[in-house]
């Protein structure tokens, strides 16, 4: 008699019945917010020009992303205690209400205030969603989890930039940030189902109140530190003691050794943080150059981003895929050297420009694309690698201070930027050149903090 050998049991996926619903939701929720910042990053010049507001152009997305460190210390803080749900209902509640000041906003610093919503809301969402990913998915799926919130981008980088032109051409701008509370309120139908199921907790730690006001001191140096920058006759002292403000409370908000590169955790979120820096000062002025020197128009120079959001998702999907087999050191270290090269040919490219070479327009939207790659590969590693260096006592606040280093060190450096630009224009330089070449400087940190990530 012969019998047959055990069938081995299926492996599970995100999508196996256990984290269909869950998987759905949160992929819904990135997909909508995802639609949104692509809307505004390409509709930004023309809104700053409509509320004659160009000098406050780097403010407008250096605001979010600094309001956003307080939204996520908040939310990690407020998911320790009683789990992630009120504070994911709670972030959504406040970013639709950026999104309505926004739309009716008369003047740029109206809109400035809508942003700084927009950030509190962003901010505690993401750190949610990361509570989320680690309390309901085992370790073994983290990997497809955070590459599926790529790929959640890809439609809307398709779509995103190219209705967003239509929109603002057709009706008015105000319509890109008014039409995208109706997609928060369709999110938040696909979510409440998964949310049920996810019971409170009371086991986290304590996690101290003064957090909060080290991560509102850091938000509001980083906002100073572009203020002061960009007026003329820039204040030193104040400069200086804005980074003052932003170092020591990076020292309250990020593990320790993060702001000196430690090996192990410190360097994870050091690279999220150099990561964030880079990339997103590129995103932030890559439609702004293509239409002040390339001559193109916002639908067109926006396919840049469509592109990018494509390779970013192709090459998350590809480190997943590859797994183990890649470690996560590896993985970071691949991502930002990649992220590097194509900053520094992003700034080439500008360069030869202002040589009178003339690169045609593809160039520099195909170096920002390759940096896009570098973010698709290195980014979600950092929040696998987090995971997976946490326990169920801090995993809020680890996932808080990862988001806080994204989001304060793509603030921080938005608002360098922003200075850098205005001191560049006074000098009669070229002050996209002065960005792009800071961007890619900034990289090089990034190289380097990714290959410190294996722990000691």
């Amino acid at each position: 008699m012969t019998t047959s050998p055990p069938s081995a049991e299926p492996r599970e996926r995100i999508l196996s019945p256990a984290y269909a619903a869950t998987t759905v939701a949160m992929f819904g929720l990135i997909a909508f917010v995802a639609f949104e910042a692509m809307a505004v990053a390409t509709v930004m010049p023309t809104v700053a020009r409509d509320l004659d507001g160009l000098d406050l152009y780097a403010l407008a997305f250096a605001a979010p992303l600094a309001s956003g460190v307080v939204g996520m210390v908040a939310a990690g803080m407020w998911s320790d205690r009683t789990g992630p749900v009120v504070p994911l209902l709670a972030s959504m509640a406040l970013f639709s209400a950026g999104l309505l000041v926004c739309g009716a906003a008369p003047s740029m610093e109206v809109l400035l205030v809508g942003r700084v919503l927009q950030g509190l809301g962003g901010g505690a969402l993401t750190v949610g969603l990361y509570v989320v990913v680690g309390l309901v998915f085992p370790a073994t799926l983290r990997p497809a989890v955070f590459a599926s919130f790529a790929a959640a981008w890809v439609l809307p980088a398709l779509f995103g930039p190219g209705v967003a032109a239509l929109v603002a051409d057709v009706w008015s701008w105000r319509w890109v940030f008014l039409g995208a509370v109706a997609l928060v309120a369709l999110a938040l139908v696909l979510l409440a189902p998964a949310l049920r199921g996810l019971e409170p907790h009371a086991e986290g730690t304590d996690t101290p109140v003064s957090r909060l006001w080290w991560a509102a001191l850091g938000a509001v140096a980083v906002l100073v530190l572009e203020l002061v920058g960009s007026a003329r006759g820039v204040a030193a002292v104040g400069a200086l003691a804005a980074l003052a403000g932003v170092w020591v409370s990076l020292g309250r908000l990020l593990p320790p050794g993060s702001r000196t590169l430690r090996r192990g955790l410190p360097s994870v979120v050091a690279t999220r943080g150099l990561l964030a820096a880079t990339f997103f000062c590129a995103e932030a002025y890559i439609v702004y150059v293509l239409q002040e020197h390339w001559g193109l128009s916002p639908g067109r120079a926006g396919i840049a981003l469509t592109c990018v959001g494509v390779v970013w998702a192709s090459a998350s999907q590809v480190q997943s895929r590859l797994g183990s087999r890649v470690s996560h050191t590896r993985a970071m270290v691949i991502g930002t050297s990649l992220v590097l090269t194509g900053l520094t040919a992003l700034a080439a490219n500008v360069l030869a420009h202002d040589a009178g070479a003339s690169p045609s327009a593809v160039l520099p939207a195909a170096a920002y694309v390759l940096a896009g790659a570098g973010m698709g590969f290195a980014y979600p590693r950092t929040g696998v690698a987090m995971l997976e260096a946490s326990t169920d006592r801090d995993r809020g606040f680890n996932s808080s201070a990862l988001t806080v280093a994204d989001s304060l060190g793509a603030a921080l450096a938005l608002s360098v930027a922003g200075a850098a630009f205005a001191a560049a224009e006074r000098q009669d330089l070229d002050p996209f050149l002065t960005v792009f070449t800071f961007a890619a400087l900034a990289a090089v940190l990034g190289v380097l903090a990714a290959s410190r990530t294996r722990p000691a």
